[in-house]
């Protein structure tokens, strides 16, 4: 689980810029992007919400968030450092309804959830789609709705049917709503029809696993749909939408369980921020308010 001011640049294979260096530069360690603008009181226009901050983050006047800055137009390294995106300009608005700044931390995706339950991280902000796995981990906090798209290269040279992908080579990120839950579905009917399974490739980060359709390691890909429709739009008509985005549902941020006083006061922030218009506006600088909602809600 928007959109941007990055360029790619194309020569054989894509190159991201929104990934900056190797899978390496987005692992572990201190924070490569600056927080969000500092204040220290909470925004005017809404509720006071500053007393419902955890003791730490009160303490620290920061909330450490978790991120794979590699899921452009939602999150990604601007300039191989800055944490950019849809997901960073509407949280910091939210942050700043408690009157505390951002710490955004790049990870890897499937290493988020378990860092915010260990303490690592006080939130997890990664296109995070809501489900109840996810819901028995942690605490969950819709704020966006989004789909799945596949996407192939121009003219669908390989005949690419995301019903019917047995035996084709398809590019997916690990720990995806895609892999852990589409795919397995997928796999199984092919077994089910005597079809050959569908050889998956499996990225770190969604950049790698778009490079691969765009250099040809993959006959297609599967993502988020805000993701998928910003990778066709910036390859430059390299690639293109196969079928229709299905099993459309609401992206999460990520609250430790123990925390659901400061779950539900992120509803609120969010809801301040709608009434203001701040919410759409942000979505629609990213071109991605057609996934907009009015019904935030802790754990839906």
């Amino acid at each position: 689980m928007s959109v941007l001011r990055r360029t790619l640049a194309l020569s054989g294979v894509l190159v991201l810029a929104a990934a900056g260096c190797g899978s390496n530069s987005l692992e572990g360690g201190s924070s490569t992007s600056p927080s969000s603008a500092p204040s220290s009181a909470p925004s005017s226009g809404g509720p006071d919400l500053s007393g419902s901050l955890p003791p730490k983050i009160k303490a620290a006047g920061k909330i450490v968030v978790g991120v794979d800055a590699s899921y452009p137009p939602n999150e990604f390294l601007q300039g191989g450092k800055t944490v950019v995106g849809m997901d960073v300009d509407l949280f910091n608005a939210v942050a700043q309804k408690f009157g505390v700044t951002v710490d955004w931390q790049p990870a890897g995706f499937d290493t988020i959830i378990t860092g915010v339950q260990g303490g690592k991280y006080d939130m997890g902000i990664s296109s995070f789609t809501i489900n109840d796995k996810r819901k028995q981990q942690v605490n969950m906090v819709s704020y966006f709705n989004a789909g799945t798209l596949w996407a192939t290269a121009k003219g669908n040279p390989k005949g690419i049917n995301p019903d019917d992908a047995c035996g084709k080579t398809v590019a997916v990120q690990k720990g995806t709503t895609q892999l852990e839950d589409d795919m397995p579905k997928r796999q199984a009917k092919c077994k089910a029809d005597g079809k050959p399974e569908i050889k998956l490739v499996v990225r770190d980060k969604q950049d790698q696993a778009t490079a691969d359709l765009v250099g040809g390691k993959a006959d297609a890909m599967l993502a988020d749909s805000p993701v998928v429709l910003y990778a066709i739009k910036q390859t430059n008509g390299q690639l293109e939408q196969v079928g229709q985005i299905y099993d459309a549902a609401p992206y999460g941020y990520v609250v430790p369980k123990a925390e659901t006083a400061f779950a539900q006061a992120i509803t609120e922030a969010l809801k301040s921020l709608n009434t203001d218009g701040t919410y759409k506006s942000t979505l629609q600088k990213w071109n991605n308010d057609s996934g907009a909602i009015t019904d935030f809600a802790v754990n839906p």
